[in-house]
């Protein structure tokens, strides 16, 4: 029998992630997991790049728009609710896919996440307030204060990755990155990484490209109507708040846009840097046909 075996599939935002997943899925006869934490709102479609309607019905895809902006959704959430269907899929499956750029997603459907103690609900709504009232830079320099070490790393432009730090080191006080041991939790399958790498140049270029893409299909109207629960977690993503700011005549349509691309391309730098801390992954071009791909994997036998 086939050892079960989890395909991953990574790289850089724009690159074509997705539909090499649908060629896998497609050549295993098998179904993908989405690890893209963005794409889980029904509310958020255009700017998070959601499959398209025609390569959704190619295969059968799971956790892309399950949840609504206003429902508390987390990592560990997320972690429980994919093993289980990742056990249920292995039952009818040797292989399944997971794609998505959202490293600590995938790492923790992979790996595990670390075991963090329960925290005071009233830390995390105070964290909230304050950066309402004070800004994300006000958070953003708390933790620099309290967790240097984890303030190097953390991408310091996601608000809730900030507050989650925050909130553990103000509860147990004791930093947050104290409790990254790293250790991986068992699994009943394999993992096999595939990597779309290019030329950092094209790949800003796909990205700028994506973006006009997204506004000629509607993002700015998408976002009009998201723009009075722009105060929730789901929203503080790029493509989302630099069109707020727009709306609130703090800038000007082609500097949000601008700002978009921009923040994009320093949002693929940083899932570069992710990457680079996994020795495991296969890398193919972006280009590469599905042939040359399977011939990587090793993969014998053929649901």
């Amino acid at each position: 029998m086939m050892e079960k075996t989890l395909i991953a599939v990574i790289g850089p935002t724009a690159i074509g992630k997705t539909n090499m997943a649908i060629k896998l899925a497609q050549y295993f006869k098998t179904e993908i997991i989405s690890a893209d934490s963005r794409q889980f709102y029904q509310e958020m479609e255009i700017g998070t790049a959601v499959p398209s309607p025609e390569g959704l019905g190619m295969v059968p895809h799971h956790f892309i728009q399950h949840k609504s902006i206003f429902e508390s959704y987390s990592v560990g959430d997320f972690e429980k609710e994919a093993i289980a269907k990742l056990n249920r899929l292995f039952k009818s499956n040797d292989v399944v896919v997971i794609v998505g750029g959202s490293g600590l997603y995938m790492d923790a459907v992979v790996n595990g996440l670390d075991d963090f103690p329960d925290i005071s609900e009233e830390i995390r709504t105070n964290l909230i307030l304050e950066q309402q009232h004070k800004g994300l830079p006000y958070l953003q320099e708390k933790l620099k204060v309290l967790d240097p070490v984890y303030h190097k790393t953390v991408d310091l432009s996601n608000a809730h990755r900030v507050i989650r730090a925050l909130e553990i080191c103000i509860g147990t006080n004791k930093p947050y990155s104290s409790f990254l041991s790293k250790k991986k939790k068992s699994r009943s399958f394999k993992t096999i990484y595939v990597g779309l790498h290019a030329e950092r140049t094209l790949i800003y270029k796909r990205i700028n490209l994506r973006v006009d893409k997204m506004l000629e299909a509607g993002l700015l109207k998408e976002v009009k109507k998201l723009e009075e629960h722009k105060h929730l977690n789901a929203l503080q993503t790029v493509g989302y708040k630099e069109l707020f700011l727009y709306l609130e005549g703090r800038c000007s349509l082609n500097e949000a846009v601008e700002e978009i691309k921009k923040n994009t391309r320093r949002f693929a730098k940083r899932q570069l840097t992710w990457y680079r801390k996994n020795q495991n992954i296969l890398w193919v071009d972006q280009n590469a046909d599905l042939t040359t791909v399977i011939a990587k994997l090793h993969i014998t036998g053929r649901p």
